[in-house]
């Protein structure tokens, strides 16, 4: 039997080192390979840390770089992209810079376009332009500006740190702009609300694809553009595009807010014909659909039938639950989560305390926060505190829970002071209305609603000089109220109205419908009125 030679044994070594390897059996072979005196081998530890990144072992993926005395270029590449990945940006600068200056080298290690992307990514993570703008440097040095991967990573990183003008003008520059480039471009006007630039860039765009239409969509359903949003979906429709999972995912939101159920009711049926449905996120999507546009049957009937139901799931379920006012039904679902084994998180907890808030159930609610930090190891977040706060509000518990806000680790928001507020007036506690109020004027100072809220409080009490005190203050800042609006589905297309908005097209059809109903409903009531007057003459 032959003796192996060092390259023989890496050889044998290398083989071994597979990706899908678990970290127990890699410290195994590792600790053969330092008996092998093999440990200063660059293609070993390269291999070792690609395993390491697969296994999400960052620490012990360091623990191997750091031990080797003069790392290669594969090395270095394979330790930056398991930084990154890891999101150790600050981790992948030091080693960028160690190996442009490292002093063990025998040879000048130059970076290649393998170490370009992680380092420009990185950059673009911890929002530093300045750094970026030097490695932008490096890449002009080393000749790698015609690389497409490397130039989207520059474009995506001056995107990151919201540098629009520079990202422009690197866009123009470029020789090739693939896809990734526009839709990087269209993506960074709509994370600064720049929902026209976004678009007239889309429609400059060559050759859109399923990802661009896509990425409008979801855009315009970040800025609350909801309408925009569904023209978007119907249009890349018109022009030959079937929806993906991700595109009615994107969509299905702002349907949500519209309150466009015929259309989420297309999507579902699409979904399930196209076989789509087995997309646990879009189950989600569409159950957290029908429970804001009031089909509470459709959702459950969703939810029990979806295979794979994850956290978020129960979560939505069970937050629809709580807003429609089944409380009982929240709290089921929530112990039959709790069989199922699925663990719950923040936004469980949000939805179940809002349930016992608003059927009143203290003692429930109050055991709920509580098992937040005992059993689930869940440390509150200002959601939790707002619905306890208002649980105690409607519960008349008012003075605890001032006592609660007053205590709350974070500093309270304008939804917790409006809550008590609100609360205050139900019970016309005005005493503590007045403390809610000078918070609110700190925190919102603009909203008409919190004044108008105070000035019914007096009104109730009979304060009327509290009352005028408060409709001066409202004219002296000449505070306009928000005009309410209300959205309306007809033939898939949505329509808004407000209030005292007279600027449809149809808005004199609209106004001779609702005259002859209310000309029909005075008919109706005369006719009542007169029945009722008949009967009382025979009877006497």
């Amino acid at each position: 039997m032959g003796v192996l030679t060092g390259r023989g044994l890496e050889d044998m070594f290398g083989t071994l080192l597979r990706k899908r390897l678990r970290m127990d059996t890699l410290k195994k072979i590792h600790a053969h390979i330092v008996k092998f005196s093999l440990s200063q081998s660059s293609f070993l530890v390269t291999k070792m840390v690609d395993i390491c990144l697969h296994n999400e072992e960052t620490i012990y993926a360091s623990f191997l770089f750091k031990q080797l005395l003069q790392p290669n270029i594969f090395l270095y590449n394979a330790i930056i992209r398991a930084y990154t990945r890891s999101q150790l940006y600050l981790s992948t600068i030091d080693v960028y810079k160690q190996m442009l200056r490292d002093p063990q080298a025998e040879d000048l290690i130059f970076p290649d376009e393998f170490t370009f992307p992680f380092v420009i990514r990185s950059c673009g993570g911890l929002l530093r332009l300045d750094l970026g703008k030097q490695v932008h440097g490096h890449v002009l040095k080393f000749g790698l500006k015609s690389n497409t991967v490397i130039e989207n990573s520059l474009l995506n990183m001056y995107i990151k740190c919201e540098d629009l003008g520079g990202a422009h003008k690197f866009f123009e520059e470029m020789p090739e702009r693939d896809m990734i480039s526009w839709n990087a471009l269209i993506t960074g006007h709509f994370k600064l609300g720049q929902g026209r630039r976004a678009k007239a860039i889309f429609d400059e765009m060559p050759d859109k694809t399923i990802v661009s239409w896509t990425t409008m969509i979801s855009g315009y359903t970040r800025l609350g553009h909801y309408t925009e949003a569904l023209d978007i979906f119907w249009r890349m429709q018109m022009v030959g595009f079937r929806p993906d999972w991700i595109s009615l995912v994107a969509v299905l939101p702002a349907c949500a807010q519209l309150g466009a159920l015929e259309l989420g009711k297309w999507i579902h049926f699409y979904a399930e014909k196209s076989g789509l449905l087995q997309r646990t996120c879009l189950g989600n999507a569409l159950i957290e659909m029908y429970a804001k546009c009031g089909s509470m049957e459709e959702a459950r009937q969703l939810f029990d039938k979806m295979p794979n139901k994850d956290v978020i799931s129960w979560s939505t379920m069970i937050g629809a639950l709580a807003n429609h006012g089944k409380a009982r039904e929240a709290i089921e679902l929530f112990k039959e989560m709790e069989r199922a084994k699925v663990e719950p998180n923040e936004i469980t907890f949000v939805g179940i305390l809002s349930a016992c808030a608003h059927a009143g159930f203290l003692d429930e609610g109050l055991r709920y926060f509580d098992s937040l930090r005992k059993e689930y190891g869940i440390e509150p977040t200002i959601e939790h505190y707002g619905c306890l706060v208002d649980l105690l509000g409607r519960m008349g518990g008012l003075d605890r829970a001032l006592k609660l806000i007053k205590s709350m680790p974070m500093k309270p928001d304008s939804k917790i002071w409006g809550s008590l507020l609100s609360s205050c007036r139900t019970h016309n506690n005005l005493e503590i209305a007045v403390i809610a109020m000078e918070k609110l004027l700190e925190l919102e100072p603009e909203d008409t609603g919190n004044y108008v809220l105070l000035s019914n409080i007096y009104a109730k009490l009979g304060k009327w000089e509290g009352v005028s005190s408060m409709r001066k203050l409202i004219r002296s800042k000449r505070m306009k109220k928000t005009p309410g609006c209300s959205l309306i589905e007809v033939n898939n297309v949505v329509q808004e109205f407000l209030s005292g908005d007279n600027s449809k097209p149809f808005v004199k059809d609209v106004y001779q419908t609702l005259e002859l109903l209310a000309l029909h409903q005075s008919c109706s009531d005369d006719s009542d009125v007169t029945l009722i007057g008949e009967e009382n003459t025979t009877f006497f």
